[in-house]
Formats: structure tokens, sequence, C-alpha cells
């Protein structure tokens, strides 16, 4: 009966391909094989996971961990999306977490629970932002950027993501996109961490060259920070 019902949502999905569309997105996630790709883009996506949550084949989809498909992973984030009760929420984000394997399905996720309930999120943001997987990392740092660097900001969250050391292309590249963010929201707290290079060069690199490209970043404060730029020597 589960598996009748896991591979007839299979089967939605690939009646829901876009053989076009699916050829543009797999090269933009190049660690995930191009044949794990179904194609389905992502308003239809969302659309299907609104419908699909209304029935207890849902529930069937969401133990069906882990997925095989791209769509399948993205579907899950969806769904996830749609769970009202904070606790109920947080319970299945951290089963989905370790199953994450792309920096899409891990960028898009974001249940809505979870800004009406940011002071009970931040213990497990900290929980997160020490994982050794990537896309849990990754993740923790982006509800510190979406959720944190408004009025609950506090510098103390610019120094978490200051304190990781990665070898990771897609976290380093987060830890960046969310210092860029910090400069344009909270410019006076975190400019300190590039005049003091904290950052690793890349990271440092990275935010600069991110920040520079914002429409919310001043041509005054770009000038500036073209200055902070790490030059590579020889």
């Amino acid at each position: 009966m589960e598996s009748d019902i896991i591979r007839s949502i299979r089967e939605k999905l690939f009646s829901l391909s876009d053989p076009e569309y699916r050829a543009f997105q797999a090269p933009l996630i190049p660690n995930v094989p191009e044949d794990l790709f179904i194609g389905v883009r992502t308003p239809v996506l969302r659309r299907y996971a609104r419908e699909l949550s209304k029935t207890r084949r849902a529930s069937v989809f969401l133990d069906s961990l882990p997925h095989d498909y791209f769509d399948e992973n993205q579907l899950h984030a969806f769904l996830l999306e749609q769970i009202k009760p904070f606790e109920s929420c947080l319970h299945e984000v951290n089963r989905f977490l370790p199953n994450i394997n792309n920096w899409a399905t891990c960028d898009q996720l974001n249940p809505a629970v979870f800004k009406s309930n940011r002071e009970q999120l931040l213990p497990w943001i900290r929980i997160w932002l020490t994982s050794p997987q990537t896309y849990t990392v990754r993740f923790a740092i982006g509800m510190l950027m979406r959720y944190f660097l408004d009025d609950l900001f506090d510098d103390e969250y610019p120094e978490l993501v200051a304190g990781i050391r990665s070898e990771e292309y897609y976290i380093n590249m987060m830890i960046a996109w969310y210092f860029a963010t910090a400069l344009a929201k909270q410019y006076d707290a975190v400019i300190p961490y590039l005049q003091g290079r904290r950052l690793s060069e890349w990271v440092h690199n990275k935010t600069i060259q991110k920040a520079v490209e914002s429409y919310r970043i001043t041509d005054e404060q770009k000038q500036y920070l073209r200055t902070l730029r790490i030059r590579k020597k020889g």
C-alpha cells in the first residue's frame, strides 16, 4: 500500500515534467546526477505540495526518506512548509536535513511557522551550525540571515557565523551571502569583520563582491568595501 502511494506520487511528478526546464536546471546543481532530475517547475511543485498536504498520502511520502530524485526532495521541502504546528514542523525538518544533498533544496526550505516562532527556533540554529553535514550548516546560516538580521539582531549572531571554518564551497558561499546581507542591514555591526579580516580570504573577498553587487549598499559604502579586498601576492 505504502509503496503504491510512493509510486503514484513519483508517476505524478513525471507527468508534470518539463524537459526544457530539466535541461536548464540540472547544470545549476552539478553535485546531483543529471538523471535524478525530473524537471518539474517550482510553482507547479508548490501547487502539487499544497494539494498533497491535504491527504494522508503526504505523511506516507514524508516517511519515505531518503528520496531518489531531486524533485522528490523539493516536494518534501514544500510539504514541510505546509505544517502549521511549530513542534511538528521542527521534528520533520530535523528528520529531513540530513537527507538534503544540494543548495537549491536547502535554500528553498522555509517553513512559514518558523517566522512566527523565531525565539524557539534559535536554539536549534545553534545546534545545526555545529553539524558535520554541509547542508544542515548552510540551512542554519540561512535561517540566521532570513530571521535574525532585523528586529531580533544581536552581535552574537555574526560572531557565530564568522567562527565557522569549512572547506565546503556551499557553506563558504552561504557565509559570504550572510555577511553581504548583514552589510545591507547591520552595516556598522559587521563592517569590523572585514576591517579585521575575521573571515577566510575567499569568504572575505566573496562577501565584498556580493555586497558591491547589491542595490541595498550605498555607493559610498561600495567604494570603501573595494579598498578592503585582499589582493593576491605577486
